[in-house]
């Protein structure tokens, strides 16, 4: 049949998946407005009258594949509004960005982001994941259960004592799935298997009824289908593999206690640690991507997932009872990335040190490697060198440049330990295997020479017993380590010294001595633009500084040149106004610098996307 009541108020239209019709039951036939699950080709759209449907008031997604939704576009017309997982906003509203971009020559990603939509249909909004989203009078809870797809979610249901799991292409039935093609999100490793491991456990917890899935029939025995899946997924995982992956053990047991009240979260894509309170709230040093199964080898939003999966051992386990804080070392995506949905979920505040909040707020402004996506604005903004306290602790943010311009070293005293949280800024094994740590510096990240001698300092201030650091084991600190680390700085700055012109040309290990402000921005026709231009004389002497800007054809700039005369090393500034003369993605604009008799040529520029003007 194409049309199956599965629960009072809830219809299954077979399509080219299975369209969900969910509405207020107690709301008389001819009056109901309901709320679609997926849309498939919008075959449900026929069926409205016979169930006494007067309209779809909204349409919510469980993924972004074209089965689920290639009839969107009709939903659109039909006047539903689009609601979407969070991190696959973009293979709905932007998708032509995907087609646009999408490697295609000697592709190693073997993600099916080209089983999205042929065109963009408006989005209303992303679904609120751990949280309810309450349309047409139904309410259903969101659950992230990435493996089919990264970003894919499960919609909860609640009715009539029973708890509905709408699960999209998570499984097809007992321990079976529709695509294990779909699951291959990298060439050799096995992310979305294991991913489907955790989201199947996962989804356990929450003491289903029923299992409806968007490929498949009904499941009235969720548990064992759930657990099925786990077990079978879980061996073709460990066949794929050259050891074995415990992922129950994992998910249960996330966390090692380094000190009684210090933990490491050992499934975290960057080392993200937890300080207890003795209030049984908890602090977390950096969080990036929580229970991570890898990072497939691409960058766009729908291949990345925050998710919150540790957190309920962390109360199980630990008799946590709130995330009242949480801390970033600095703003690369994987030490941050599920800060915002702590704070949207948990009610988690973001301290934020002052040289790292500017960053984190206006990903755009700089062209720096590893930013998150969007905006992550400070609830507390951290005064460098103070100490703060929290709870019974007391905490410093010491500036800590060399991995990024813009990181901190965290000190504190913990179970009688004094600990520094050092983030990204070395890298190593802690000397095992005969293996040394280096200083992991990247030139993009603003690395500038001294950086790691003034580190190499701040820790011999500080004197810690133990530096946890972002991605390798925690070590416990010696004179003889600090030593190595003093060595090692100056060790980098005297290969720096004797590989660059420094006496002649400082411009320094980034490579530039010009850079034009925001790297990155969206505009519309009518609107001009601002821009700062700042420049520094890499020269002994001084100089005067020509800065030309070039603009796309028929495009207009306050000045055609400016003109400044700078001191040896001096740093200074202009401000630029543009105006655009041609709408397109990806525009570029640049500065051709010239500073005494040093001739740089086009030197910095900057990207702009340029809409229409509206008629």
């Amino acid at each position: 049949m194409t049309v199956t009541a599965i629960a009072r108020g809830v219809w299954r239209v077979a399509d080219s998946c299975s369209v969900y019709l969910i509405v207020d039951p107690d709301t008389p036939p001819g009056e109901r407005d309901a709320i679609a699950i997926d849309f498939g080709s919008g075959v449900a759209l026929e069926y409205l009258a016979q169930l006494g449907i007067r309209r779809i008031t909204d349409v919510l997604m469980t993924h972004h594949h074209r089965d689920q939704g290639q009839g969107l576009p009709l939903a659109v017309q039909h006047g539903a509004r689009i609601h979407v997982p969070p991190v696959e906003r973009e293979l709905f509203d932007r998708v032509e960005e995907m087609w646009e971009g999408r490697q295609l020559d000697n592709d190693y990603n073997l993600r099916q982001d080209r089983f999205s939509l042929l065109e963009s249909v408006p989005v209303h909004a992303t679904v609120p994941e751990y949280r309810y989203v309450h349309e047409a009078g139904v309410r259903l809870f969101v659950l992230p259960t990435p493996g089919h797809t990264i970003g894919s979610v499960t919609y909860l249901l609640d009715r009539d004592g029973e708890r509905i799991a709408f699960s999209g292409d998570l499984l097809h039935s007992p321990g079976k799935v529709w695509s294990l093609a779909a699951t291959q999100w990298s060439y050799t490793q096995t992310e979305g298997p294991a991913m489907t491991v955790l989201s199947a456990l996962l989804l356990h917890r929450y003491h289903l009824s029923v299992l409806a899935p968007s490929h498949g029939e009904i499941m009235r025995d969720p548990d064992r289908a759930l657990e099925l899946l786990a077990q079978t997924m879980q061996e073709y995982v460990n066949s794929r593999r050259s050891y074995p992956w415990e992922l129950r053990a994992r998910l249960e047991d996330p966390f090692v206690a380094i000190t009684p009240h210090l933990l490491l979260n050992r499934t975290s894509m960057s080392c993200s640690y937890v300080l207890l309170s003795e209030t049984r709230e908890a602090l977390i040093i950096d969080y990036g991507y929580d229970m991570t199964t890898g990072l497939v080898p691409t960058q766009e939003r729908a291949a990345r997932r925050p998710w919150l999966a540790s957190l309920p051992a962390l109360r199980e386990l630990f008799g946590v009872t709130k995330i009242s804080v949480a801390l970033p070392t600095h703003y690369h995506d994987d030490h941050i990335a599920g800060m915002p949905l702590l704070r949207d979920v948990e009610g988690t505040q973001l301290w934020i040190p002052e040289n790292v909040a500017p960053t984190m707020a206006d990903p755009w402004f700089e062209d720096l490697p590893c930013q998150w996506y969007d905006p992550i604005v400070a609830d507390r903004v951290l005064a460098l060198d103070e100490p703060f306290t929290w709870n019974e602790y007391e905490i410093t943010a010491h500036p800590q440049p060399g991995h990024t311009l813009y990181a901190v070293a965290y000190s504190l005293v913990v179970d009688g330990v004094k600990v520094v949280f050092t983030g990204d800024q070395q890298e190593g094994l802690g000397g095992r295997d005969g293996r040394r740590d280096i200083m992991n510096y990247q030139y993009r990240n603003l690395f500038r020479l001294g950086d790691y001698a003034a580190s190499a300092a701040l820790y011999r201030r500080i004197g810690p017993g133990l530096m946890a650091s972002g991605h390798w084991d925690p070590r416990w600190v010696d004179e003889g380590y600090l030593d190595y680390l003093a060595e090692s700085a100056r060790q980098v700055d005297d290969l720096h010294e004797r590989l660059l012109p420094l006496e002649a040309l400082s411009i320094g290990p980034d490579g530039q001595c010009a850079r034009l402000l925001p790297y990155r921005r969206r505009t519309a026709m009518d609107e001009t633009v601002e821009y700062l231009v700042r420049v520094r004389n890499p020269l002994p002497e001084p100089a005067r500084a020509r800065l030309t800007p070039v603009l796309p054809v028929g495009w207009r700039s306050s000045e055609p040149q400016f003109e400044l005369d700078l001191g040896p090393g001096e740093e200074s500034s202009v401000q630029l106004t543009v105006t655009p003369a041609s709408p397109g993605r990806r525009q570029r604009l640049a500065i051709d610098v010239t500073i005494g008799d040093l001739r740089l040529g086009q030197h910095a520029e900057a990207i702009i996307d340029v809409e229409a003007a509206a008629r």
